[in-house]
């Protein structure tokens, strides 16, 4: 079995020390998309409520506790093509730099540090932003993740690292735009596409159905396209972004069978009575 260690505001120190954990699957191989059943919590950012947003100590500290069975983070590239984890396409929110992104080179990159909101739980320190390869590096295998390609361009680059660690049914390449998400399907990678509340107003998702392995939804949009997307055929339809039991509760009634969260903790502790709709697989 896979034991979680609990944690009371030591997250920023799991940073420092060695993963040792193995998941259900490692003996075979790593944990995979397939392993996903029930009522599936993914951690929004690594939980942006409970940790700091994409950061190593944050994704480490969601990883350890125990409360999401999926990791979600966001890429960017830098100017020298490097993939870094930054949902913003500036440093000015989250970090003690400003400026944006793009600007950047790995060196320059190294020298960042992250800026841990005051209103987060625990203590964490100030410690510099991972690149997409360390992340993979770290959890790749042990737990099902999913990233944002926040650039489009980076998709090859993406595409290479998750092959070269045979990690392609164990992360979910995300996109708002179905042409990317066709492009990641076609590259044989396992394809996420997100949509917007208003968006989900004239979608109709049974197009994608062929191409599409995770569709993620605003838990905000009317219910009658909460429903239209978990009817589309597309074997896995998850909303976000899910902080409150009663918001969870509301869209596996209309048919999700995922949750993405910035507070995975407060949802595990929350048990739902709503069954959620079996994945096709």
């Amino acid at each position: 079995m896979v034991t979680r260690i609990a944690l009371t505001g030591l997250g920023g120190l799991l940073a420092l020390a060695p993963l040792t954990l193995s998941p259900l699957e490692w003996g075979s191989g790593p944990l995979t998309v397939d392993s996903l059943h029930g009522i599936v919590y993914t951690a929004h950012r690594g939980g942006a409520l409970e940790v700091p947003e994409n950061s190593m100590s944050g994704l480490t500290a969601a990883y350890a506790r125990g409360t999401a069975q999926v990791l979600d983070f966001d890429t960017r590239m830098l100017r020298d093509g490097t993939i870094v984890v930054m949902h913003d396409p500036t440093l000015d929110r989250t970090t003690y730099t400003s400026g944006p992104v793009n600007r950047l080179d790995a060196r320059q990159w190294a020298r960042v540090r992250m800026r841990p909101r005051a209103s987060l739980p625990g203590r964490w320190r100030a410690e510099p932003l991972p690149t997409a390869d360390e992340v993979l590096d770290r959890l790749g295998g042990r737990i099902v993740l999913t990233l944002e390609a926040k650039d489009p361009r980076s998709l090859d680059g993406l595409a290479a690292m998750i092959r070269r660690r045979g990690l392609v049914r164990s992360v979910f390449v995300n996109s708002n735009d179905p042409a990317v998400a066709l492009r990641a399907h076609d590259m044989g990678l396992t394809s996420q596409l997100w949509r917007s509340k208003s968006q989900m107003r004239t979608d109709r998702p049974a197009r994608w159905a062929r191409f599409v392995d995770l569709l993620d939804v605003d838990y905000q949009a009317r219910d009658a396209d909460l429903v239209r997307a978990a009817r589309s055929g597309i074997p896995r339809v998850w909303a976000h972004t899910v902080n409150s039991p009663r918001q969870r509760d509301r869209v596996l009634r209309l048919g999700c069978n995922g949750v993405i969260s910035d507070a995975p903790g407060l949802l595990a502790r929350t048990p739902s009575h709503v069954r959620a709709r079996v994945s096709a697989g």
